[in-house]
């Protein structure tokens, strides 16, 4: 596995599903920031890493063909990151299904919009996702582009976050279907932002229950004694470490999310 350093940063979405970005520029950001490798981790869709690593040739910006699986486990979301695939011909065919569920989940979504008086087309909403797979990020802009929310996380807050007025669950996949199917694919099987599943003692069960080959320890949203306590769960369990950004747009920073080359 590759290590962690301060021109790395694993964990980037673009307009392959829910970044703002096509993955040309976030190549072009990523050499501008001085960044030698980068892995593109889109949500449930590994569409966007051909343009990425073509965009990157000749340059010396290394990029790592992954994704983000959302699963489900207990009632609470948790993500899977998978690095370094070799053979996503499985994993394609499994996104694909995916991206079906995804689609019927947003017009599921959308009625509950419309029942509230706040009406959105699935037009609306694909203006945002530019042929991507469709996530409730680009349904909270829609709503915010209508005028009926100030910004994307009063929608979440309000209407989209899990329990909220209009959120409909994705269709379950389990962390260990998301941790097969990276591993059949010839990728390391990564648990994302643990400080986000809100529960640390479900966090080490995870580990225990399911064979991760890393956790990511740094991330915009983890503190520094967050990045601490998850260095050394992995640790205590020889788990690869990893960081990121967790990149969307703007309001975030490429290669910025509180990694130390001292505690690598």
């Amino acid at each position: 596995m590759f290590k962690m350093d301060d021109k790395t940063d694993l964990h980037i979405h673009t307009t392959a599903s829910d970044g703002v970005y096509p993955p040309a520029e976030v190549v072009r950001m990523a050499l501008s920031r001085g960044l030698t490798r980068i892995a593109i981790t889109d949500h449930d869709t590994v569409e966007g890493i051909a343009e990425a690593r073509a965009a990157a040739e000749g340059t010396g910006l290394e990029v790592i063909p992954g994704v983000e699986l959302g699963t489900k486990y207990k009632g609470r979301s948790v993500d899977v990151l998978g690095y370094d695939l070799r053979d996503t011909k499985l994993l394609a065919k499994k996104l694909a299904e995916l991206r079906a569920s995804r689609e019927s989940r947003a017009e599921r979504i959308l009625k509950k919009f419309a029942a509230l008086g706040m009406p959105i087309s699935m037009e609306d909403v694909l203006r945002f996702s530019q042929g991507g797979a469709i996530g409730r990020p680009h349904i909270a802009r829609a709503v915010v582009d209508k005028g009926y929310a100030p910004d994307v996380q009063t929608v979440f807050d309000l209407y989209l976050a899990d329990g909220m007025p209009c959120d409909v669950p994705k269709a379950e996949v389990t962390p260990g279907d998301a941790v097969a199917w990276i591993h059949r694919a010839g990728g390391k099987a990564v648990l994302a932002h643990p400080k986000l599943i809100g529960d640390d003692g479900l966090v080490a069960e995870l580990l225990d229950a399911f064979p991760f080959d890393g956790l990511e320890v740094w991330h915009r949203k983890h503190a520094p004694e967050d990045a601490a306590f998850y260095r050394n769960l992995a640790r205590e369990r020889g788990l690869w470490m990893t960081g990121g950004s967790d990149f969307h747009d703007d309001t975030h920073r490429l290669g910025e999310f509180g990694f130390r080359a001292t505690e690598g």
